[in-house]
């Protein structure tokens, strides 16, 4: 299903004209959404602390939890506190939840636990963002909020917009869902604070990311294994581009016998992937390895990844800040 669907957002599929009239419903529905929003027939909540949204416009992964991290380094550095909210997609909460280091991947979702057990931010998930926002605020000492997607969550009113773009694969066919992978058409990201585009070429305007790879990691923590670049392995993801990862683990030199992608947010059992790692050494990413760190084996490692965005980025983002920061106290 996932590569038919890549077909016809990514490739030349006919299909995407067959679904054209349902995108055409789509976009009155979600454009008389804004309307309500933007003349005030809905009411947005603006919240006591500068709120940062880093989400996109297309269906899929694009780069958002590395992003999400860098900012929470970046402003720690300059003296923030931040805390982040999440959807916890993948997963059914009642309510909301924080999210403490450790916490089950299939209690808080893959991407909460992962930003978590990285960088042991504040961190509260569930389907209702404001909620989710004020429980941020009442339990933790929390100056500024990072909202992990909801571009087009309007009740939530946003003091920096921050739209991430896949590089390689930009809009796809440049239609709205269901024909193309746009969730908003692509005015919209003129109306963005700043455009991150990871890998690929940025044009003017964008600031371009690029993902370093630090060396593989065992996922058990008292393992001795060590992964050689002459030693075939076989590589996993379930992330919105999987080629993405396989590219990176040749581009590093390592042999890959085998690549096998799954969708987005899966949950795995350890029968299914004894099955795929076939005896070989199996390395995945870092948001796949919070999923199976509780069945894992001693030769199963990830590959973790940093966030470096183009210089002028992080100056052109503090002078941003500096200015919501004293229009949110005043």
């Amino acid at each position: 299903m996932q590569a038919w669907i890549n077909q016809v957002w990514y490739g030349k599929s006919l299909w995407r004209w067959i679904l054209m009239p349902l995108s055409w419903l789509y976009a009155i529905i979600t454009a008389i959404r804004r309307c309500l929003y933007h003349f005030g027939f809905k009411e947005k909540i603006i919240l006591p602390v500068p709120v940062i949204i880093v989400g996109n416009i297309t269906v899929g992964g694009s780069g958002k939890t590395p992003t999400v991290i860098f900012l929470i380094e970046l402003l720690r550095r300059h003296g923030y506190k931040p805390g982040v909210i999440s959807r916890g997609y993948g997963v059914d909460i009642d309510g909301v939840k924080s999210v403490h280091v450790g916490a089950k991947a299939s209690e808080v979702g893959d991407e909460p636990a992962m930003i978590v057990a990285r960088t042991h931010v504040p961190m509260v998930v569930g389907p209702k963002r404001i909620q989710a926002a004020k429980q941020l605020l009442a339990d933790f000492e929390v100056d500024i909020i990072i909202s992990d997607d909801g571009l087009q969550h309007y009740t939530m009113a946003r003091n920096i917009e921050i739209v991430v773009v896949d590089g390689n694969r930009r809009l796809g066919n440049g239609m709205l869902l269901p024909a193309g992978p746009l969730r908003e058409g692509a005015w919209r990201l003129k109306q963005a604070d700043f455009i991150i585009v990871n890998g690929g070429e940025a044009k003017q305007g964008e600031y371009s990311m690029h993902l370093q790879p630090k060396p593989i990691t065992p996922l058990l923590t008292d393992s001795t294994f060590t992964f050689h670049l002459d030693e075939p392995i076989v590589a996993m993801a379930g992330i919105g581009d999987p080629q993405r990862f396989f590219n990176s683990l040749q581009l590093l030199g390592y042999q890959v016998h085998q690549t096998h992608g799954f969708n987005d947010h899966q949950a795995y059992h350890l029968s299914e992937l004894m099955k795929v790692a076939d005896g070989y050494p199996l390395v995945m990413t870092e948001k796949d390895a919070i999923k199976c760190v509780d069945f894992a084996k001693e030769n199963w490692g990830y590959l973790a990844v940093d966030a470096s965005i183009a210089s002028g980025f992080e100056q052109d983002l503090l002078v941003k800040m500096g200015h919501e920061v004293q229009a949110t106290k005043s």
